[in-house]
């Protein structure tokens, strides 16, 4: 009990740290006046792309998941990733990131490990395809001078980090494929460091460990890899196109490809573990709309609690819509990932 109460101050003061950063000298007049300048057509069709990543998502979890099983339902998988970015939004701690595996788990008839194991995967590679884009983006930015303006000092800054970039995905892939096809030294390499550690968690981490690299099976397949690393940047060039619409309705000029690095912040703070990504993705939006872009503060701030609210509310109805169909409480799924997590 204490431990949980403990996390939850952390999880509290991280968000009201951040909240405090980005509430910061706001003017709400100026704020309002924005928001009233809406360009209505535009943001009506933003609306109707916010659930383009859980389609995306649910065919690039496919390739996952047909080692284990070949014929899960697209409908099932739509729905875990569905319900599972709405426990994201709701409840602190990323507890939906269980859930979604764990739902579809009991859904398909598919073990729970390796259903645990395909999220682990999937995050790995989010992580692998936004740092590749975003490196792929600083090495290109000389020639988009135009749509992207930093100082001129800024440019070898710009320009290692890039190299970084390409070079941390590359590693991430690299320590990914050495994972799987030495599994056994691997998780004995893993086991001889955790002996000092308490049996509890070394067990809990050895199996997570496994279950990750059980998740790997598509490397087994070059095609396999193919498609899934091909659908990985289906998945994030989707969620760039999303905010490069919804932008534009807020009237913020910004080309598609200078969008990499915004989204690529925005990707680091909602993975801050507060209640639904606020304070941290708040915070990070409007440190990229500002610094990256030169958009006025207030029209960030604006910007920025409504595109957070609208992916909320929109993933928050089809999750709910999902759970009633099936008779199954929000709560229900929280408790079913905080299990799984102890």
């Amino acid at each position: 009990m204490r431990k949980t109460w403990v996390r939850l101050g952390v999880v509290l003061f991280l968000t009201v740290v951040f909240l405090f950063f980005f509430f910061r000298s706001v003017d709400w007049a100026e704020v309002f006046r924005y928001l009233g300048d809406v360009n209505l057509p535009i943001f009506m069709f933003s609306l109707i792309l916010v659930p383009l990543h859980l389609v995306t998502r649910s065919l690039r979890w496919h390739f996952l998941l047909v080692h284990e099983k070949t014929d899960v339902k697209f409908s099932s998988m739509f729905s875990a990733n569905a319900v599972g970015f709405g426990v994201n939004f709701i409840f602190p701690g990323r507890v939906g990131e269980l859930v979604r595996p764990l739902y579809l788990a009991q859904k398909e008839k598919i073990r729970k490990g390796f259903a645990l194991g395909t999220i682990i995967v999937e995050r790995t590679f989010d992580i692998f395809t936004m740092c590749f884009l975003l490196g792929i983006f600083l090495l290109a930015r000389p020639l988009l001078s135009s749509g992207f303006r930093t100082t001129t000092n800024a440019d070898p800054d710009l320009y290692l980090w890039g190299i970084v970039g390409l070079a941390f995905a590359t590693a991430l892939l690299l320590v990914s494929l050495s994972l799987y096809f030495f599994r056994d030294k691997t998780l004995a390499v893993i086991s001889f460091f955790l002996r000092p550690l308490p049996k509890k968690f070394s067990r809990r981490v050895l199996v997570l460990s496994d279950d990750f690299i059980q998740g790997l099976k598509f490397f087994h397949s070059l095609k396999t890899l193919f498609l899934y690393t091909l659908f990985s940047f289906v998945v994030w060039l989707g969620i760039i196109f999303y905010y490069w619409i919804f932008f534009l309705a807020f009237r913020i000029e910004v080309s598609f490809f200078p969008l990499f690095p915004y989204v690529f912040l925005t990707m680091v703070g909602a993975s801050i573990p507060t209640p639904g990504m606020v304070g941290g993705f708040h915070y990070f939006s409007k440190l990229g709309l500002t610094t990256l872009y030169g958009v006025d503060p207030d029209l960030a701030v604006g910007a920025t609690i409504v595109v957070h609210a609208v992916q909320v509310v929109m993933t928050a109805l089809i999750g709910y819509a999902i759970l009633w169909k099936e008779g199954i409480s929000l709560f229900q799924l929280k408790k079913l990932g905080e299990e799984q997590a102890l």
